[in-house]
């Protein structure tokens, strides 16, 4: 008896350009890949392009923030009598105390308006989880039509009313003040337009009112002008836009005319603000501004070092394939 062969099962053929060949190249690391085979050639004239391109970079930009004149002075000592030197915190809570001073500031070079002014304070963690989340967004842009201030705490009513704006952030808000005098003439500070155009128009409402504001037991900062719009209140948008370190520097005003070398500004300021229970710091500052913004070296120094650092090794590369040269 002749026994029948066995049929051979039938073959699928998979295209090779079909999504299942594709995959499974993907899966088996088998796909069209770039894979170049660096020269010493190439790799030396990379670093040495690269070197002589961000060097230029880093000295364009490093002479441009030393083109920035500043004056920073230290006031929070300075400004405490000499009776309350070991004792500064009851100094600056005793509200019975003039908390007037006066600084005398020298201008060493031409400084060309606008003079921008800043107060800036060290050791001062706004980035703090708690003090970054106690305030209501919604609030600020929609005042008592908004419910939800639970993230307010502990600021959120005062004697079971509601605060507006409500929240550490703005309890808080800086409220030293300054004038400035050249010879016989009080120097005139513009404050508009320090805070974002974004921050004004989307963040703070355009009819939205301080409301039992700084009326509880224990005082923060500075206090709001009930009748004024929250979108107005630039001091109080600038001071909501919290720093992400402890040493920051936060816009005041403009001096819209220049400064010339060697004259003497007379400072006026009132010494306010609690840096004290905390030991932070508070200076005053004066700058100027270039094509890149205020002083910053970091930027330049940066881009030297990177540059620098490349070229030193694309030589130490060239003296190597110097020595054992295979291609």
């Amino acid at each position: 008896m002749e026994l029948g062969r066995a049929s051979s099962p039938a073959v699928r053929t998979i295209p090779i350009d079909s999504p299942i060949s594709a995959l499974n190249k993907f899966k088996q690391q088998n796909l069209p890949a770039c894979k170049p085979v660096l020269k010493p050639s190439c790799v030396i004239t990379s670093f040495l392009v690269l070197g002589f391109i961000f060097v230029p970079i880093g000295l364009t930009t490093l002479c441009a923030s030393r083109t920035v004149v500043e004056i920073v002075d230290r006031y929070d000592s300075g400004c405490v009598p000499g009776a309350f030197r070991s004792n500064k915190v009851s100094f600056i809570k005793d509200t019975s105390l003039p908390k007037n001073c006066s600084r005398i500031l020298k201008v060493r070079k031409h400084m060309k308006a606008p003079i921008y002014i800043y107060y800036q304070l060290d050791n001062y963690y706004q980035n703090h989880r708690r003090y970054v989340k106690s305030r209501s967004d919604q609030q600020l842009l929609h005042g008592l039509k908004s419910n939800n201030t639970s993230s307010c705490e502990p600021e959120e009513f005062n004697n079971g009313l509601p605060v507006v704006p409500c929240g550490l952030i703005a309890w808080s808000l800086f409220n030293d003040t300054y004038t400035f005098v050249r010879g016989t003439k009080e120097l005139r500070i513009n404050r508009k337009n320090i805070a974002w155009e974004s921050d004004r128009d989307s963040k703070f409402g355009k009819h939205v009112y301080p409301l039992n504001f700084q009326n509880g037991t224990l005082i923060g900062g500075g206090k709001l002008d009930p009748h004024i719009p929250l979108s107005d209140q630039e001091d109080l948008i600038v001071w909501m836009r919290t720093a992400a370190l402890p040493s920051f520097r936060k816009l005041y005003g403009r001096i819209e005319e220049d400064l010339e070398a060697d004259d003497v500004i007379v400072v006026h300021l009132m010494n306010n603000y609690n840096t004290y229970s905390f030991g932070g710091k508070k200076k005053l500052v004066l700058s100027t501004s270039s094509w890149l913004g205020g002083r910053n070296d970091f930027l330049g120094v940066a881009y030297i070092f990177v540059g620098g650092s490349s070229i030193i090794l694309s030589i130490v590369f060239l003296l190597l394939h110097m020595k054992n040269s295979r291609y």
